[in-house]
């Protein structure tokens, strides 16, 4: 991956856009705005966005288990569905949520894939840096019980000043303002989803507002 603005195309099941045909045009969409990378959930999305476009993908698997907190491929079973798909890089839950051994297993069975932690402290994001992840992404501040209360920027701010690996701003960086500046603190790319392909939180926003207005 390079730098720049990177794609997330998702779509859960009881979203109106689920479709990996749909996603995979987002994906195209993406591409002709000038997008370096997209970020992906689910092998059926992933092998679609494959055929439309040529960049490189940041997938995952999104599933939740009733006995495990993570749903960030968050098990064997989901890492080794995505490897089959020969993608560029896979994304994996590396908050202290995660299954340890599952994070720290992963250079060793796959030295060969590119991985990146979704963490959601600087302790976390320090401690994916020595398990050996290439990526560290800021995706999941304020989503956890550790961050809650955490700025993304302060985060990003001291991972940037305090991690060698590339640091990717992910997670309300949510307005061309906020990711050129996340840029400019240092990220090495930035992640930016719902407020691009999320058409029903789009139009929530200007819905809200319209309905402010005083007639």
């Amino acid at each position: 991956m390079r730098k720049g603005l990177i794609v997330s195309c998702q779509a859960l099941e009881n979203e109106p856009l689920h479709s990996s045909f749909i996603m995979g045009r987002m994906a195209m969409a993406a591409e002709i705005a000038g997008a370096v990378g997209i970020r992906a959930n689910s092998v059926e999305d992933i092998l679609e966005i494959k055929k439309m476009v040529n960049l490189p993908i940041i997938g995952i698997i999104k599933k939740d288990y009733d006995h495990i907190i993570s749903y960030i491929t968050p098990t064997i079973k989901e890492l080794e569905a995505l490897i089959a798909t020969d993608i560029d890089v896979i994304a994996l839950d590396a908050t202290i949520n995660a299954d340890l051994e599952l994070l720290k297993s992963l250079k060793i069975k796959y030295p060969n894939q590119k991985f990146m932690a979704d963490i959601s402290t600087v302790e976390e994001g320090l401690r994916a840096e020595e398990l050996g992840f290439d990526y560290i992404g800021t995706t999941l501040v304020g989503y956890t019980e550790q961050s809650k209360g955490l700025n993304n920027f302060e985060v990003l701010k001291e991972l940037i000043a305090k991690s060698k690996k590339p640091i990717i701003a992910e997670g309300n960086f949510d307005t061309p303002e906020k990711s050129r500046l996340a840029m400019e603190m240092g990220a090495y790319s930035v992640v930016v989803g719902g407020a691009i392909t999320r058409p029903q939180l789009i139009a929530k926003k200007f819905a809200d507002e319209i309905n402010k207005a005083q007639f």
